[in-house]
């Protein structure tokens, strides 16, 4: 008799968590697919808003209405404003945007110590995933940077990279080694830096940022002043042609170590 009441209580919920997926899908197509991505949100941010907010009017709890409404503000840089309809999403789909908001934390608002708080939890509680190609510790090491603490991002970008060495090879990323080479370089480890930007490179050879540290670098172990000055001048025209930090979201904000030539 147990057996069949725990049945029909898991049939009855699974029926209900359908029916219900079906409801908020159905509003998303209403009013984020056939109304909100009508309208512009550079220009038409009210109108984008407004259907939105009548989606949320339906059901407040749609984690996707929130995260929508909270996207363009990041894009124009008014992140208080956006990450307070973040936090709504969070609150009714944390498996779905809590690593975007760790990651909008580190990229775009640049609160490294709480963004490094949420990708933690994150870990702890969906393990080390993805969050726009990299995976939490991508991040975490990259917001210790930031934070001038060079052995523990050192430490992260150290093993990010032999993983992605040792165990998915021929998914090297020239970002993630790049970073790495910044934790040396800010040690001081001149040679060591050098040998990963060289890893970078041969994976990018036009990434024009790496090219510039390594430039340094060689400045710093004394080389020679004409090859260091042919460095520059290489990475700076590599600029010019847009071999940069590759990331998707480097058209919105400057990354971490990221170059600005004045041209």
């Amino acid at each position: 008799m147990l057996k069949i009441i725990i049945f029909l209580v898991l049939f009855l919920c699974s029926n209900f968590n359908y029916a219900q997926n079906q409801l908020q899908d159905s509003i998303v197509q209403k009013y984020v697919i056939n109304c909100a991505k009508k309208y512009n949100y550079n220009y038409q941010m009210s109108e984008w808003q407004n259907c939105l907010n009548n989606g949320l009017k339906s059901d407040s709890t749609v984690a996707y209405l929130w995260q929508q409404k909270a996207m363009p503000y990041f894009k124009a840089r008014k992140y208080d404003v956006g990450m307070q309809y973040l936090n709504k999403a969070v609150q009714y789909d944390a498996l779905e945007w809590q690593p975007y908001r760790a990651f909008i934390k580190c990229i775009f608002a640049k609160t490294y110590r709480e963004s490094i708080v949420d990708f933690e939890d994150c870990i702890k509680k969906f393990g080390n995933g993805y969050s726009m190609e990299h995976r939490y510790s991508f991040y975490i090491g990259l917001c210790y940077l930031q934070l001038n603490e060079y052995e523990k991002a050192e430490k992260i970008f150290k093993e990010y990279n032999d993983d992605l060495f040792k165990n998915r090879q021929g998914l090297e990323h020239p970002t993630a080694l790049f970073y790495y080479g910044i934790a040396k370089y800010e040690l001081k480890k001149w040679d060591e830096a050098i040998v990963l930007f060289d890893k970078a490179l041969a994976i990018y050879p036009n990434f024009s940022d790496v090219i510039y540290y390594k430039a340094i670098c060689l400045a710093r172990l004394g080389s020679k002043e004409e090859d260091i000055k042919a460095l520059l001048t290489s990475a700076r025209e590599d600029a010019k042609l847009g071999y940069t930090i590759n990331e998707d979201n480097t058209i919105y904000e400057i990354y971490p170590y990221q170059i600005r030539w004045g041209f």
